[in-house]
């Protein structure tokens, strides 16, 4: 029979003080009553001597904290959201919290289910990539939960939820201005997402906008959509090449379409960049590797997952923070072989 665990009794008694001096010690506690460090020192021997470790969940029944954080993002498979996630989980452990992750796969009944489960199992904040859910399933389940929820989305309208952003509209912009006027393409093409998806008009206003501000007009034939995936990308590229007209140069909603994309161009026997080129939006670690090396819209994955965290933090530490906060991450073009 497996032998009983130490309890904090059997901690005060080894250290020949009271239990709420072991708690008062474990729980790092600065209140009027002063412990020596002499005190403070029997009872961390102690705590190491019995191997005593403090129930997680009665702590949290005292403090009303949890000490945890749920994040939710689109596609774990995507790279983008690697550094943001361990980002957050860096912040996290400044405050001595841990991170439940969870992936939504663009799936609106996924997002609805981790909610469902955040207000179920509680957690002391949550950070969300949210695709399709609106801002009143927001305000339902901010509101069931009372706790801080932050978002990465540039959608969101929610009063008590704060964005942290990149502006991808004016990027795409910048990059489709720079294809026509550095590069001199003039049948630029398009591979988006469908609108249902918050990225796909935003950017492809900024791919419009520039078109227009270059006087030049977009051709429906060089238009396709995808799925954020390389096979999504892939598959845009099949349906251009049995098209018979293919742009001379493409602006990809993300990097794993426009890898996808690059190695469908290649194994149909076009030259990327001579024959076409390409531009991508992440500047996810796979960019580096494809060859040609794929031109992109670099966003800052770790500023982003950084200002997400401490925005949340901040939140957890005082609810009294009442009005909304926005907070914008910044963009780069990167240039490399692709274009």
């Amino acid at each position: 029979m497996r032998d009983k665990l130490p309890t904090m009794h059997d901690v005060a008694k080894l250290a020949g003080v009271s239990q709420p001096t072991v708690s008062r010690v474990l729980n790092q506690n600065t209140t009027a009553v002063q412990i020596s460090e002499e005190t403070r020192q029997r009872v961390l021997d102690a705590v190491r001597e019995l191997g005593y470790r403090p129930n997680a969940v009665a702590r949290s029944l005292r403090t009303q904290r949890t000490q945890m954080i749920a994040l939710l993002v689109a596609d774990i498979a995507n790279g983008f959201y690697h550094s943001i996630a361990r980002a957050i989980q860096d912040v996290a452990r400044q405050h001595d919290y841990e991170v439940v992750i969870s992936n939504s796969d663009h799936v609106y009944e996924h997002e609805k289910h981790f909610c469902e489960i955040v207000l179920g199992r509680g957690v002391d904040g949550v950070i969300m990539v949210p695709v399709h859910l609106t801002d009143d399933d927001l305000d339902h389940y901010v509101s069931q939960s009372r706790i801080p929820f932050v978002a990465l989305a540039q959608y969101v309208t929610h009063p008590s939820i704060d964005v942290v952003f990149v502006n991808d509209e004016r990027a795409i912009y910048e990059a489709t201005q720079w294809l026509i006027e550095a590069h001199e393409h003039t049948r630029v093409g398009y591979i988006g997402v469908p609108d249902h998806f918050p990225p796909g008009p935003r950017r492809f206003r900024g791919y419009s906008r520039a078109m227009r501000d270059a006087g030049l007009s977009i051709n429906p034939r060089y238009l396709r959509e995808g799925d954020f995936t390389m096979d999504g990308g892939a598959a845009a590229i099949q349906s251009l090449v049995e098209s018979g007209d293919m742009p001379s140069a493409l602006i990809i909603v993300n990097d794993l379409m426009a890898i996808g994309a690059i190695l469908a161009l290649q194994e149909a026997g076009y030259n990327v960049p001579d024959d076409v080129a390409v531009v991508g939006f992440d500047d996810i670690r796979e960019a580096t590797i494809v060859r040609p090396t794929l031109t992109t819209i670099a966003q800052d994955p770790r500023d982003i997952g950084e200002k997400l965290a401490r925005a949340l933090f901040e939140r957890i530490e005082n609810p009294n923070i009442n009005e909304k906060r926005i907070f914008e991450s910044s963009y780069r073009l990167i240039q490399r072989q692709s274009t």
